[in-house]
Protein backbone atom coordinates (compact mmCIF):
# COMPACT_ATOMS: atom_id res chain seq x y z
CA UNK A 1 0.00 0.00 0.00
CA UNK A 2 1.79 3.14 -1.23
CA UNK A 3 4.51 4.79 0.78
CA UNK A 4 5.06 5.60 4.44
CA UNK A 5 5.77 9.17 5.49
CA UNK A 6 6.43 11.00 8.73
CA UNK A 7 4.21 14.02 9.27
CA UNK A 8 7.11 16.42 8.74
CA UNK A 9 8.13 14.76 5.46
CA UNK A 10 4.53 14.62 4.25
CA UNK A 11 4.16 18.35 4.94
CA UNK A 12 7.26 19.26 2.98
CA UNK A 13 6.50 16.82 0.15
CA UNK A 14 2.72 17.24 0.09
CA UNK A 15 2.55 17.64 -3.70
CA UNK A 16 4.30 14.27 -4.14
CA UNK A 17 2.04 12.65 -1.54
CA UNK A 18 -1.10 14.01 -3.22
CA UNK A 19 0.00 13.07 -6.75
CA UNK A 20 0.89 9.52 -5.70
CA UNK A 21 -2.50 9.07 -4.03
CA UNK A 22 -4.25 10.37 -7.17
CA UNK A 23 -2.38 7.73 -9.20
CA UNK A 24 -3.80 4.91 -7.08
CA UNK A 25 -1.10 4.67 -4.42
CA UNK A 26 -2.55 5.53 -0.98
CA UNK A 27 0.00 7.24 1.27
CA UNK A 28 0.38 6.41 4.96
CA UNK A 29 1.42 9.28 7.23
CA UNK A 30 2.66 8.59 10.77
CA UNK A 31 1.85 11.29 13.30
CA UNK A 32 4.30 11.11 16.21
CA UNK A 33 2.65 9.24 19.05
CA UNK A 34 -0.87 9.73 17.71
CA UNK A 35 -1.08 6.94 15.13
CA UNK A 36 -1.39 6.96 11.38
CA UNK A 37 -3.60 8.40 8.68
CA UNK A 38 -3.96 7.42 5.04
CA UNK A 39 -4.20 9.87 2.18
CA UNK A 40 -6.18 8.41 -0.68
CA UNK A 41 -7.82 9.60 -3.90
CA UNK A 42 -11.40 10.81 -3.36
CA UNK A 43 -12.96 8.19 -5.66
CA UNK A 44 -11.26 5.37 -3.74
CA UNK A 45 -12.37 6.89 -0.44
CA UNK A 46 -15.96 7.22 -1.68
CA UNK A 47 -15.93 3.57 -2.74
CA UNK A 48 -14.61 2.41 0.65
CA UNK A 49 -16.94 4.57 2.71
CA UNK A 50 -20.10 3.61 0.84
CA UNK A 51 -22.39 1.42 2.92
CA UNK A 52 -22.32 -2.17 1.73
CA UNK A 53 -25.61 -3.85 0.85
CA UNK A 54 -26.85 -6.65 3.02
CA UNK A 55 -27.43 -10.09 1.49
CA UNK A 56 -31.18 -9.49 1.53
CA UNK A 57 -30.76 -6.18 -0.31
CA UNK A 58 -28.70 -7.92 -3.00
CA UNK A 59 -31.40 -10.56 -3.44
CA UNK A 60 -34.18 -7.97 -3.54
CA UNK A 61 -32.30 -5.94 -6.18
CA UNK A 62 -32.19 -8.91 -8.55
CA UNK A 63 -34.23 -8.08 -11.68
CA UNK A 64 -37.60 -9.76 -11.92
CA UNK A 65 -38.34 -12.15 -14.77
CA UNK A 66 -41.15 -11.41 -17.19
CA UNK A 67 -44.38 -13.29 -16.53
CA UNK A 68 -43.91 -15.69 -19.47
CA UNK A 69 -40.27 -16.51 -18.67
CA UNK A 70 -40.95 -19.01 -15.86
CA UNK A 71 -41.11 -21.88 -18.38
CA UNK A 72 -37.48 -21.25 -19.32
CA UNK A 73 -36.32 -22.72 -16.03
CA UNK A 74 -38.80 -25.57 -15.74
CA UNK A 75 -37.09 -28.27 -17.80
CA UNK A 76 -38.40 -31.28 -15.85
CA UNK A 77 -40.47 -32.45 -18.82
CA UNK A 78 -37.33 -32.60 -21.00
CA UNK A 79 -35.66 -35.20 -18.80
CA UNK A 80 -38.23 -37.81 -17.84
CA UNK A 81 -37.18 -40.28 -15.19
CA UNK A 82 -37.15 -43.93 -16.15
CA UNK A 83 -36.84 -46.73 -13.64
CA UNK A 84 -34.88 -49.84 -14.40
CA UNK A 85 -34.63 -53.16 -12.68
CA UNK A 86 -31.38 -53.92 -10.89
CA UNK A 87 -30.42 -57.46 -9.93
CA UNK A 88 -28.91 -57.33 -6.44
CA UNK A 89 -28.17 -61.07 -6.19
Amino acid sequence: MGSNWTLKDAETQFVSVAEASLHGEPQRVTIDGLGEVVISAADKFDLMSKRQKTFIEHIMDFPKLPENAQDLFDDRHQYPSQFRDIDLD
